[in-house]
């Protein structure tokens, strides 16, 4: 644990040059949280769990909060390439680094390739005699090229993605709204709190009901991580990431459970099916004709925003690792700080599993969410142990000192590893996602016998 004492001579050799602005990574942190999980995966949660949906919401935002906090904490004190991958790696070990970096590879490629099948489906909305894979490989020569050109054109593609994407949850809060305040609409007039009381109740199918929605919440919660990594990028990080950590409960509020609610107040839950998004319903109860072609560009967006921002993350990531000798050494090299060998090596895997990925039938999007999630609480609950690790290993002068601690410490720590802990179960409890469990539990396995037949080995040679 000596390394818990001196955080600035690693900062000082292992940090990137900056190339975020302050306002790039804000709007790294909106858009992380908004993609195809709100606009889509949102009908799926409601229909679980009804309106008692709202608290789900709220229960998986403090988790994501004081998951963030954790990060911001740690990634402060030590602004460093590899981000939480090598905070588990110092403060719980270097297996611990290890997994933690590959499972959120994992996670990031995972989420990728729905995002990617996604784009090529939604482009048949206009073009529907055109091949799949032209839309495929565009949109990997877009999101590649903003990854290998530099960390700052990275950050202005993903501010005009995420641009799109507030603009339309704010256009569909506020014609909610004035559907709500003027009577706009068949759904105009008579108590709007109706629909959250009526059909069952506000807990329709009970409290399993509510927790069977966890599961989807968290997967639209997932990658918001992404701020600790994109944060050592910023031009400094001692105040860009405490800003934008601290924006989580508004984001939350406003993007999640108000758009939500507005959803549930204006429609019956019933009435939300899937068949289509709850946001165009708000734009057809406006008489917006045109609904289904504007969410088809938001929905476009939001996926390219996904796909931008997780290639990001996960190249930095294994990046860092790499120089740990956790991956391949190759994928250490970098140029003008983009690492290059790493991006492009994902791009290819990508290439790969869209492949397979388009063979599958459509059930596959289930299994990937259910996937990812795992991948995602996984991260999320490593975060959060090697943050209370690091408190540990600190004299009291230290945690006095620190720029940017935890609030509620131990508790609020204690709360989200608890309900990270009970999604685990939740998993093991409902047999839809015992296939993503498996899968996932084989990935760590697979992974944990590499570090045990080859990294470990070629550590103790060192």
């Amino acid at each position: 644990m000596s390394t818990t004492t001196q955080p600035s001579t690693d900062t000082a050799t292992t940090r990137r040059r900056p190339g975020l602005k302050a306002r790039h990574l804000h709007f790294i942190a909106l858009g992380s949280a908004i993609g195809t999980g709100l606009f889509y995966g949102s009908a799926g949660a409601i229909q679980a769990a009804g309106p008692s949906v709202l608290l789900v919401y709220l229960l998986g935002g403090a988790v994501v909060y004081f998951m963030l906090r954790a990060l911001g904490e740690m990634a402060v004190r030590m602004p460093i390439s590899g981000s939480f991958a090598e905070y588990t790696r110092r403060f719980l070990g270097p297996w611990a680094g290890y997994i933690t970096g590959w499972m959120f590879a994992f996670e990031m490629l995972i989420v990728c390739l729905a995002d990617l099948t996604a784009i090529a489906i939604y482009m048949r909305f206009w073009f529907p005699d055109t091949s799949q894979w032209i839309w495929v490989a565009l949109t990997l020569l877009i999101v590649g090229a903003a990854n290998l050109a530099s960390v700052r054109w990275f950050g202005e593609l993903e501010f005009v993605f995420t641009i799109v994407k507030v603009a339309a949850v704010i256009a569909m809060i506020l014609g909610g709204s004035a559907i709500l305040v003027f009577g706009l609409g068949e759904a105009g007039g008579g108590n709007p709190l109706a629909n959250l009381t009526a059909d069952g109740g506000f807990f329709p199918h009970g409290a399993g009901g509510m927790i069977s929605a966890f599961i989807l919440v968290l997967f639209a919660f997932g990658g918001t991580e992404i701020i600790g990594v994109a944060g050592t990028e910023a031009e400094d990080p001692s105040t860009a990431i405490p800003k934008a950590v601290n924006t989580v409960p508004v984001r939350i509020l406003l993007f999640y459970v108000l758009a939500i609610g507005v959803i549930l107040l204006i429609n019956p839950w019933r009435e939300i099916t899937g068949e289509q998004s709850p946001f165009v319903q708000i734009f057809d109860t406006l008489g917006v004709n045109w609904a289904a072609a504007l969410l088809n560009i938001v929905v476009i967006t939001a996926a390219l925003s996904a796909i931008n921002a997780d290639l990001f993350g996960a190249g930095r990531v294994v990046s860092g690792m790499a120089r740990q000798r956790l991956a391949p050494h190759a994928f250490s090299r970098t140029i003008k700080g983009v690492p290059v060998v790493t991006t492009v090596a994902m791009l290819g895997v990508l290439i790969v599993g869209v492949v397979l990925n388009a063979a599958l039938p459509e059930a596959v999007f289930t299994i990937v969410a259910s996937l990812a999630t795992f991948a995602t609480i996984f991260v999320w609950l490593m975060i959060l142990l090697a943050q209370v690790a690091s408190r540990r290993g600190m004299g009291r002068e230290e945690r006095a000192a620190l720029e940017f601690p935890v609030p509620l410490w131990p508790y609020g720590q204690f709360f989200a590893i608890a309900f990270i802990a009970f999604t685990f179960g939740i998993m093991v409890w409902q047999p839809a996602y015992h296939t993503a469990l498996l899968v996932g539990l084989g990935f760590l396995a697979v992974m944990s016998l590499l570090y045990v037949a080859v990294i470990r080995p070629r550590a103790e040679k060192r």
